[in-house]
């Protein structure tokens, strides 16, 4: 199927985010799609969280400073659901209700693996957040972007140059492998909405892993809501 051949439902936008650990590339792999569905037609915004809007970006500001850290874990995570809170109701909902499309880097999987794996936050907290935030809002796809450990920090490292790292890229190694490990078994136990992709390989190739990926969700599910 060519790119020209990609056909959906003319309603409600699709909401697809991109999880994965610190340099996994989820910002390149973003653009690289939002390029793919201009290039159809498909009007798309691109956004992330924590952040993404006015307020939430204030959020994102005291979080990846460290202050979430200060205040613990429960704090923390009260943080990311008062940013998230804010980026559904004036970017996520609206945009998906005009048709459009969002692509958004990093949404809830990013606190159930953060906040509730490593953090040992626990997991009543942590579904009460979701549902007062986002209800029953979910991702239509999730892109879970997978690269060994070592391989994420030194492109974060690249990434960033002679700045300082932020909150999370300065935990240590087995921080980053257990989040790897996190991300790992979301995939694995939400398969329908959720692809593991090898990010490891370059860039071109991720991508059209990617577009592959979302164009047989978007086969089988238009199949599926078919009538016999």
């Amino acid at each position: 199927m060519t790119d020209t051949a990609v056909q959906v439902p003319s309603l409600r936008g699709r909401f697809i985010t991109f999880e994965g650990g610190e340099g996994s590339g989820k910002s390149t792999q973003i653009r690289k799609l939002a390029e793919r569905l201009d290039a159809v037609k498909l009007r798309a915004i691109v956004t992330r969280e924590p952040g993404g809007s006015p307020g939430a970006e204030i959020i994102r500001h005291l979080v990846l400073s460290g202050m979430g850290k200060l205040l613990g874990p429960d704090a923390e995570t009260l943080l990311f659901a008062a940013a998230r809170d804010d980026h559904v109701r004036t970017v996520i909902l609206p945009a998906l209700n005009q048709g459009i499309w969002v692509l958004c880097d990093r949404f809830f999987d990013s606190t159930r693996a953060y906040q509730g794996q490593l953090g040992q936050v626990l997991p009543g907290l942590v579904n009460a957040m979701q549902r007062v935030t986002i209800g029953d809002l979910k991702p239509d796809l999730t892109f879970i972007l997978d690269v060994p450990v070592e391989v994420g920090l030194q492109r974060a490292a690249a990434r960033r140059g002679n700045a300082a790292a932020d909150r999370f890229e300065a935990e240590d190694v087995k921080f980053h492998q257990d989040l790897r490990d996190a991300y790992r078994q979301i995939a694995a136990g939400d398969p329908q909405r959720c692809v593991l992709i090898d990010a490891a390989a370059d860039q071109d190739t991720v991508s059209a892993t990617i577009w592959s990926a979302l164009r047989e969700h978007l086969r089988t599910t238009m199949t599926t809501a078919s009538p016999a």
